[in-house]
């Protein structure tokens, strides 16, 4: 299976990823109104006990003062005034037995702090109690005791709790909803992404993602479209680099097989020569090979001085042989030109391309010309054969055309323009190509007139 796809499939189309959001959303905004809601909670409940003690004073004040005259005119047990619902009043003589209203028969706790103070509340059982003193003018006529059970401040704040709760349930709600969208337009990129990397895994190197507005999603797939990019420009390289081994590598190969049947064509003679001659172009298959390995690395490719002269004796030693067994003659001549600045692989394996298109596709003596271009390193490789179409464009890599030109001269363009010179045909009749080199490294500008020809 393709690594993208054991990666990014495996993701359920990262429904986890969205439920996780939702999620952590959810749990974000319960915890938030739980550290708002308690508080809350606790406050209402103080709030609502605050309340029924003041409810309770106003009562108790109001029943003081409704009974106040009756006493001071020596009823022993007047009527007291109604009161509101929950609340019970009872009236308490100075010594503490119950005279009117609901209460305890005998003054409790709360009513008899009453008697040294203008207001006494607190708890008595279940019961939140407020008492205050009935003062005839300095002598205690008796006590006001108001009462009401703590139920109904359980249930005034289970009533709020209640309400808080349910707005709570509706925010929640609301969250999560919001949640979904959101966790949607946020994974919806990131499915994308996971969709692109699967057509990467899969082969496709022209997948892109699109960009979101989202910074760190649009950083990713940018990356992703980088990687794809090399991977797929690796992969053009590795085919090109296996198309173009292969055509180099046969015209070595045909020539080394030429003097191996020559050998045996010639039972009679000493196999010596043909053996040292075929160790001598394995040796140059050798080299070539190197040269493409290196050529395939340009990054390692050192760039130096070539010898000329060196390159010349090698291209004489190669291609003699070979043109000499088709009956046709090799001519190399030089001049005195300072020599190029490029490695030495790709010069090797251009001119070696020009002589096998000579070779294999022209006819009589193949002419090998070094001359001074100017400010550049020229060599014309030319053949008597017939001259070719103006209109062919014979560095096209169209392998299908059956031109035979293609691929090779192809490689040879491409190898001179990685070295800063130029390949061109210069001539179509004779048929004449013309390689361009810098002679050293400009310092500013292009190369010179001589590569534009």
């Amino acid at each position: 299976m393709p690594l993208g796809r054991a990666v990014y499939r495996g993701s359920g189309r990262l429904t986890g990823v969205r439920r996780r959001i939702v999620t952590l959303t959810v749990v974000a905004a319960m915890l938030a109104i739980g550290l708002f809601g308690l508080p809350f909670a606790v406050v209402a409940a103080k709030y609502y006990a605050d309340d029924e003690r003041a409810e309770l004073e106003r009562a108790a004040d109001s029943s003081a003062l409704a009974v106040s005259d009756d006493l001071s005119a020596g009823v022993v047990s007047p009527a007291l005034p109604p009161s509101p619902h929950n609340i019970t009043v009872a009236l308490y003589s100075p010594g503490g037995q119950l005279r009117s209203g609901t209460g305890p028969p005998t003054a409790d706790q709360v009513v008899t702090d009453a008697r040294n103070t203008d207001l006494s509340s607190g708890d008595v059982g279940s019961n939140i109690v407020v008492a205050v003193p009935i003062i005839n003018g300095a002598t205690l006529a008796g006590v006001i005791r108001a009462s009401t059970p703590r139920t109904e401040v359980y249930r005034r704040t289970a009533l709020t709790g209640l309400g808080m709760i349910g707005l709570a349930a509706l925010a929640v709600g609301a969250t999560w909803l919001v949640a979904r969208r959101l966790a949607a337009r946020l994974a919806r990129p990131l499915e994308e992404l996971s969709t692109a990397a699967e057509r990467l895994g899969d082969g496709d190197f022209t997948v892109r993602a699109h960009r979101t507005g989202i910074a760190e999603i649009d950083q990713v797939a940018a990356t992703l479209a980088a990687t794809a990019q090399r991977i797929g420009e690796t992969l053009d390289r590795e085919r090109a680099f296996s198309a173009d081994a292969s055509h180099q590598l046969r015209t070595p190969l045909t020539g080394l097989r030429l003097q191996l049947e020559a050998a045996l064509d010639s039972p009679g003679q000493d196999p010596s020569e043909a053996i040292a001659s075929g160790i001598a172009s394995a040796d140059r298959l050798e080299r070539t090979i190197d040269d493409l390995l290196a050529l395939a690395r340009r990054s390692r490719t050192p760039k130096a001085l070539v010898d000329v002269d060196a390159l010349l004796d090698e291209l004489r030693q190669g291609w003699n042989g070979l043109l000499a067994n088709r009956g046709r003659e090799l001519r190399i001549s030089a001049g005195d030109v300072p020599p190029p600045r490029a490695a030495a692989a790709a010069v090797r394996q251009i001119l070696g391309v020009l002589l096998d298109n000579a070779v294999t596709h022209g006819q009589g003596t193949v002419r090998v010309s070094v001359r001074d271009a100017g400010d550049a390193f020229a060599v014309d490789v030319s053949d008597e054969g017939p001259g070719l179409d103006g209109d062919l464009d014979v560095f096209a890599s169209d392998r299908a055309s059956g031109n035979g030109h293609g691929i090779g001269l192809t490689l040879a363009r491409s190898l001179a323009e990685a070295e800063g010179g130029r390949l061109r045909l210069s001539t179509p009749s004779p048929p004449t190509f013309t390689l361009f080199l810098p002679i050293d490294e400009p310092t500013e500008g292009p190369v010179g007139t001589g590569l534009g020809g």
